[in-house]
């Protein structure tokens, strides 16, 4: 009797424990979705009043970016000086210098690691990679500015180029540098995720392992490694450290990447650094801005989302 007892509230048991984690993962959860709600709420709040005071034509498209507060009529006005383009290219500029180094170094690493690297050199290498991706954002603007801009600007005089002292180019570099564990680590296990059965059998039928990589792993793991490209991108886009160190804080209008430029993030930080009064139209430019690149980041994740699901279907 003592036994049949004992075994009907074995099962109630569980159940309630499993209700229980349920409920606790669920409430987790929705932190998680409340947390991001209020981040664009407080961000859309915040907008609407820089909105009020800058029409938003001239936000996103004006030319010049200089978020001092009209004082004097013969002053800058306000809608001409919070232009965000020069701020967009500026942070696109950066960002392509930086996957146009991180893409080649990024996949090469992941396909000699996933398919030519003997299981002792991986084990070696690849937490070596990922040593990168640990180390703080601030050493690595410390490398640009200290070793990599000065570089540049050497080798550049002595092909009779203008280089800034601090330039697009430094920081590019240096960040492409940081993100290349990223694209490799992703790369690496879209690869490695391709079925075997492909493998043996282009090996099967006489090619080689070069033209096997080539026409049938990296067509098939296309559409994870272009996410992981668009993910890396979204990495650089929100890098700040190594701008603010590396690429200085000038709102340059150019796509010489020789020339010093600044980035979103940058602005942002240099807007709400020290004391600042934080109904001015300076102040809340900040909030606009965090806004905007909250959208591109967006659209950027949503669309490697978005070609990871649609073509990996072909190849399950």
């Amino acid at each position: 009797m003592a036994d049949s007892k004992l075994n009907l509230i074995k099962p109630v048991r569980a159940a309630w424990i499993d209700r229980c984690i349920i409920i606790g993962l669920g409430t987790t959860a929705g932190v998680a979705i409340l947390v991001t709600i209020g981040i664009v709420l407080s961000l859309l709040t915040e907008t609407i009043s820089f909105l009020e005071r800058v029409p938003l034509q001239s936000f996103l498209f004006g030319l010049e970016w200089s978020p001092q507060t009209a004082i004097r009529s013969d002053q800058v006005a306000a809608e001409g000086s919070f232009g965000a383009i020069p701020l967009i290219n500026g942070t696109l500029l950066i960002s392509a210098i930086a996957m146009v180094v991180a893409t080649p170094l990024g996949l090469a690493s992941a396909v000699y690691l996933s398919e030519y690297a003997s299981k002792g050199i991986r084990d070696w290498i690849k937490p070596t990679l990922e040593i990168l991706a640990g180390i703080p954002t601030v050493v690595y603007g410390f490398f640009a500015a200290l070793t990599v801009a000065p570089f540049i600007r050497m080798t550049g005089g002595q092909f009779g180029l203008e280089v800034a002292s601090e330039s697009a180019l430094a920081a590019g570099i240096v960040m492409g540098m940081m993100i290349v564990p990223l694209i490799s680590s992703l790369s690496d296990d879209v690869i490695n995720a391709v079925p075997q059965s492909l493998r043996d059998a282009s090996l099967g039928l006489g090619a080689t392992q070069s033209e096997t990589i080539k026409k049938i792993i990296l067509p098939a793991a296309l559409p994870g490694i272009a996410g992981s490209l668009l993910l890396a991108t979204s990495r650089a886009i929100g890098e700040t450290m190594i701008v603010v160190m590396a690429a200085g804080l000038a709102a340059n209008l150019s796509l010489n990447p020789l020339d010093a430029v600044t980035t979103i993030t940058a602005q942002i930080v240099a807007l709400l650094t020290g004391d600042q009064e934080f109904d001015s139209a300076k102040t809340l430019s900040a909030f606009a801005l965090g806004l905007l690149l909250f959208l591109i980041t967006l659209v950027l994740n949503i669309t490697a989302q978005w070609i990871v699901r649609t073509y990996r279907e072909q190849y399950d």
